[in-house]
């Protein structure tokens, strides 16, 4: 499959087309905030975010600012190229509990240490996450953990036909 058209990033926007492979970490100036079951479960100004061609940033968030009993260990792992062996937790709050819905590198590749100690949350089975004031969608498809805003354009990594990107 060839590589789509990108959209054509307005003043202040960014495009996933631009975006480094291998990724590249870089730090998150906003407010980062997580709800789930009417609950802030996590909140907090010292994100990082992992950017990666054809895909929307990926926000991991320090474990010790989520609520405690917030992240419980799940079954399952994968393993990334560049990151490494990735573990998986269920994400509790309010009552609600969403199986898997957060992984981290507990060890993660050279290149990619400062994701030791964060944890990465997929935005659809939450209540809400924030990047700032502006609430995120989630990556199309399910299986990626990217949080679209509007300060980025795709076409994402995800939608039906992007399997070969």
């Amino acid at each position: 499959m060839r590589r789509p058209r990108p959209v054509t990033p307005a003043p202040g926007q960014e495009s996933v087309w631009d975006y480094p492979r291998p990724p590249r970490v870089e730090r998150v100036a906003e407010r980062v905030a997580i709800r789930l079951g009417g609950e802030l479960i996590a909140d907090t100004r010292d994100a990082v975010r992992v950017l990666e061609t054809s895909h929307p940033p990926v926000y991991y968030l320090p474990i010790a600012d989520f609520v405690p009993g917030a992240l419980a260990d799940a079954p399952g792992s994968s393993f990334c190229e560049f990151k490494g062996a990735a573990r998986y937790f269920d994400v509790r709050g309010g009552g609600v509990v969403r199986e898997g819905a957060a992984w981290n590198y507990p060890h993660p590749e050279p290149g990619f240490e400062s994701l030791a100690g964060r944890v990465a949350v997929y935005a659809g089975p939450m209540d809400e996450c924030t990047v700032g004031d502006e609430v995120v969608t989630a990556q199309p498809g399910g299986f990626y953990g990217g949080w679209v805003t509007s300060a980025v354009v795709g076409p994402f990594k995800g939608i039906p036909g992007s399997l070969g990107w």
